[in-house]
């Protein structure tokens, strides 16, 4: 049995089954006024937060009883098989799992702290703990627990508990020897999670040299790329870091890929088709893209395409057919030089399919081209287009909305060549 911190009471199943019981045969008036409404909500708070308090007492336990070790999974993924969300199980498993807060605990079990603002007290406890130089002591611990329990009752949020356990961080950095915030590798943080909208939110937070390697890299690579008009670029700031991510992306891959022998490279991308639904293609993470997308992707060597029948056994694993080799692509580097649009090193292109093979087109000099990961966007979805012109070199067509007239133009190595030259 658990023992709930300031009360005696055994806890068990039949009590907690005979609480729903209770709970679902209430009724809801109708005509509560307003100041009955609020009432019941503050007692509806607190009533949550002593559940959320109690299961993290039951998750706690989990560990001690080995429940999971069976199934050789963590408590976290058995809670969430069990239908809770995965970031509330990793709360509950942090907060559970957490010694010595019997500060903490006194006001989780009365219900005034929620499972949000504990979860933010423990995190900020051992943000504090990897700033400290010196083992921080029991004491210590009491007070730095006391000051963070004491902005969530005056009202402060989770995210302001956080910012003023990092405050209590460099205090304790600087009284016990611990390195400085901006030269601590210790709180480095990269996290990220998939959106409602099938996209990757990313937050990170680096230290001075991390961060100063990740700046110089994006600026390098997010210069401003006329158009082949000569117009500016039309792409605002941040999608041109956002572009220079990818691209430094895409090298690591390649140099992981030089150095990894087996089916899928390290850090490489698998895109599966359907054979008979190839509108549901799928990536391997961040799962369901468009036909266009999967179009793209399929130019692209760090990419390892799979062909599944119906039951998702592979049909073919689309790579010696699909991808230009080594020899072809040394072609298209010798005619090509760069990115035929915007001039990127060949190094950060890759070799695009004028006429795409899933569409019957062949893999040779002559249906093939350069494009930077940016620059192949533009071709695949911002309607440029790319034809081969009967000097044997790729011609960029642009869209009607630069150029309604949509006059060829060459590409970057050849861009002083004009129509009337090339005739």
């Amino acid at each position: 049995m658990i023992d709930a911190t300031t009360h005696s009471a055994e806890l068990s199943a039949e009590l907690f089954a005979g609480l729903i019981a209770a709970l679902d045969n209430r009724t809801f008036r109708a005509d509560i006024g307003s100041r009955e409404a609020f009432a019941a909500m503050q007692q509806l708070i607190i009533l949550r937060n002593k559940v959320d308090h109690l299961a993290a007492r039951v998750t706690g336990e989990f560990d001690r009883l080995k429940m999971t070790a069976p199934q050789g999974r963590s408590v976290r993924q058995l809670l969430i098989t069990m239908g809770i969300a995965p970031a509330v199980a990793g709360r509950l498993v942090r907060i559970g799992n957490t010694k010595e807060l019997d500060g903490l605990r006194i006001h989780t079990a009365d219900g005034a702290i929620s499972l949000d603002h504990a979860d933010a007290i423990v995190l900020g406890l051992t943000h504090i703990d990897s700033r400290a130089g010196e083992p921080v002591t029991p004491e210590e611990r009491r007070d730095h627990t006391r000051a963070l329990v004491s902005q969530a009752l005056s009202g402060m949020s989770p995210a302001e508990i956080g910012k003023h356990a990092r405050q209590l961080g460099n205090l304790v950095a600087d009284d016990t020897g611990g390195a400085p915030a901006a030269e601590d590798k210790t709180i480095n943080e990269l996290g990220y999670h998939k959106t409602s909208d099938g996209r990757l939110d990313v937050r990170a937070n680096l230290d001075a040299v991390a961060g100063e390697k990740l700046h110089s890299l994006v600026e390098t690579l997010s210069a401003p790329k006329p158009q082949p008009d000569g117009s500016l670029d039309p792409r605002s700031a941040d999608r041109k870091r956002a572009d220079a991510l990818e691209t430094i992306l895409e090298l690591a891959e390649k140099g992981l890929a030089d150095e990894t022998v087996s089916c899928k490279p390290t850090g490489g991308v698998l895109l599966t088709i359907p054979a008979d639904a190839p509108k549901l293609s799928a990536l391997e993470f961040m799962g369901s893209v468009t036909p266009a997308t999967a179009k793209t992707l399929g130019c692209d060597a760090g990419v390892t395409v799979v062909i599944v029948d119906g039951e998702q056994v592979p049909l073919n694993v689309g790579r010696e057919k699909r991808l230009f080799t080594p020899a072809q692509r040394k072609a298209l580097l010798i005619r090509d030089e760069c990115c035929i649009k915007c001039g990127a090193p060949a190094s950060r292109t890759q070799a695009h399919h004028l006429r795409h093979w899933a569409d019957g087109g062949a893999t040779d000099l002559d249906n093939g081209c350069l494009l930077c990961t940016s620059c192949h966007h533009d071709v695949h979805d911002l309607g440029w287009d790319v034809v081969m012109g009967f000097d044997r070199h790729p011609w960029l067509v642009p869209p009607a909305g630069v150029d309604p007239k949509r006059r060829p133009l060459p590409a970057y190595n050849r861009r002083t060549l004009r129509l009337d030259d090339a005739a």
